[in-house]
């Protein structure tokens, strides 16, 4: 092991010349400084602004990677890899290349000391991922149809809280609409989670965790939470547990409707998560048009006595082709927003007009 000491009198460019140079045939990294030494090294630290938390056990680091599926010989993409602590065991089991997209910059000289001693078997991009298209950095060679075997590509990502959500369900729709990563083909994602989260994506119907996510990462891609890890693993330790999450994209989604048609319809099921199915997605519609929503449910053939998070994923296909064929007839209904002022108003003054009128025959009948 070296010593940091030795980074205090000696060019790191230099020594980092020495392990590259004499283990060119070998295929693991060479002895590199700890990431704990990294850190100390660069002076780097966690942001909680930034919801970062360091993972420093190589055994969890490993199992992540491992847990991702074969990685020889494979194009591996991490997302927010920080100091590299996962970076390290992807470049030890033997990925093709491997290419990390990191968006916070006191990150990229450590990760370019990776880069360097594996050979520049590693590229590094400093970038947000949440404006970068990946298609653009798959080589042509690991493009396959979609209908075929997941491509040699993995994305895998030990992602800060605050952004691991909203990406997923960004990248939910680049798998709908086959796109980014996802015109190269089905290619698989290994992402983390707070637990509770990760519960959500996984839960089955008639779960506590059951949502809208749930629905729209099963709906389009096989998932399976492979393991879970103390929140005191990570530095520093945050105050909930984390899941890992392994997502391969289905060949053919269980719903056969645009994503935002889907999303709308679950974003609306699940906002009054434990109401009757009838009393959720009747804001979809103008309170005046209760037409629909019955037509919706006769459609579909549901109970309008079920609860959303009682509903299978079959059955919220359902709904989304009975509300397809409800908004084909009059497509105008897709711009209505429940939630306008204009409209928010317009159901306030019908509520204050009904409780008038009911309190003006109650002091009649007195």
């Amino acid at each position: 092991m070296w010593s940091l000491e030795l980074y205090g009198c000696i060019n790191l460019s230099i020594v980092l010349q020495v392990p590259v140079m004499s283990l060119q045939n070998v295929a693991r990294l060479p002895p590199l400084p700890t990431i704990q030494e990294i850190i100390r090294m660069f002076g780097l630290s966690a942001r909680k602004k930034l919801s970062q938390n360091f993972l420093l056990d190589l055994n969890l680091t490993k199992k992540i990677v491992k847990s991702a599926g074969k990685i020889d010989g494979c194009f591996v993409i991490e997302v927010g890899p920080g100091p590299g602590g996962i970076t390290r065991p992807i470049l030890n089991s033997g990925a093709e290349k491997v290419l990390v997209v990191e968006k916070d910059k006191r990150f990229l000289p450590s990760l370019q000391l990776l880069s360097e001693a594996s050979k520049n078997k590693l590229d590094v991009i400093h970038g947000d991922i949440l404006n970068f298209n990946l298609e653009s950095v798959i080589p042509a060679e690991h493009k396959v149809a979609w209908a075929d075997n997941p491509p040699n590509v993995h994305i895998i990502g030990n992602l800060p809280f605050s952004v691991a959500t909203p990406l997923i369900v960004q990248w939910l729709e680049s798998i709908s609409t086959q796109k980014n990563a996802w015109s190269c083909g089905r290619v698989p994602l290994t992402l983390t989670f707070q637990k509770e989260v990760a519960e959500r994506i996984i839960a089955p119907p008639k779960s506590e965790y059951r949502c809208r996510l749930s629905a729209m990462c099963q709906y389009l891609c096989d998932v399976k939470l492979k393991f879970t890890i103390p929140g005191r693993a990570f530095v520093p330790p945050p105050k909930v547990d984390v899941g890992v999450v392994h997502f391969t994209p289905k060949v053919k989604p269980l719903i056969s409707q645009p994503f935002q048609l889907v999303e709308r319809v679950n974003r609306h099921l699940f906002h009054l998560p434990n109401k009757l199915c009838k009393q959720s997605l009747s804001t979809l519609f103008p309170p005046h048009r209760e037409d629909l929503i019955c037509d919706m449910f006769e459609l579909s053939g549901i109970g309008q006595q079920v609860r959303p998070f009682q509903l299978t994923n079959k059955d919220i296909k359902r709904l989304c082709d009975a509300y397809a064929r409800v908004t084909d007839k009059e497509p105008d209904l897709l711009d209505y927003d429940f939630r306008d002022r204009t409209e928010a108003h317009a159901r306030r003054h019908r509520t204050q007009t009904v409780v008038s009128a009911l309190e003006e025959r109650l002091l009649k009948n007195s």
